[in-house]
């Protein structure tokens, strides 16, 4: 057990679940605040606070990966985002959804014996995320307000955007481009 990752893993989520922060934003800038951090943030934090409990799961990298695209971009499906959005039973497990794929995604790509594979996990992360950031910021009308029953928002849906672009693709592409160096670096070794 590492705190130094454990620490800010447990503060991010206490942050990002118990301040009082839907009065701070948007309400979809909200939710996307808490999707990146559960899984572009926390998850990493998490697998390497625990690198002993990671390391007996042998999780695919590009499994990991397809996994959390297909979750990920179902939860942003306008009934699936209501569901979600409006609280209760669906929030929780919209939350608990990322979190679990965010830490399958970075468990099997923080794997020590696949960087190649890992690097491709990450990097196809970041091409989908980048893709699902820039389709919300560039839509032309609020997606969700209508299923939502909430008033539109295109501003806060653009915020919501920004805010993926702003932190899974860094996070996502410094990763991959980190593991692949590593790679590259352990065959000229070789």
């Amino acid at each position: 057990m590492r705190p130094l990752y454990l620490l800010p893993a447990g503060a991010l989520l206490a942050g990002i679940w118990l301040l009082p922060l839907s009065g701070a934003m948007p309400d979809f800038a909200l939710h996307m605040l808490r999707h990146m951090t559960l899984v572009a943030l926390a998850a990493p934090l998490i697998v390497m606070g625990l690198p002993q409990l990671f390391r007996r799961i042998r999780v695919a990298p590009l499994a990991a990966a397809l996994v959390e695209f297909i979750v990920v971009w179902g939860w942003h499906l306008p009934a699936a985002h209501a569901l979600g959005r409006l609280g209760g039973v669906g929030l929780v497990v919209e939350q608990g959804s990322f979190l679990i794929v965010g830490l399958f995604v970075w468990a099997g790509c923080l794997r020590t014996d696949q960087p190649l594979a890992g690097a491709g996990g990450l990097l196809l992360t970041s091409m989908h995320m980048t893709l699902l950031g820039a389709l919300l910021v560039l839509a032309p009308r609020d997606l969700y307000a209508e299923i939502c029953g909430t008033v539109p928002n295109l501003s806060g849906q653009q915020i919501g955007g920004m805010l993926m672009l702003a932190i899974g693709t860094p996070v996502y592409l410094v990763a991959g481009l980190w593991l692949t160096a590593q790679a590259l670096n352990e065959r000229a070794a070789t």
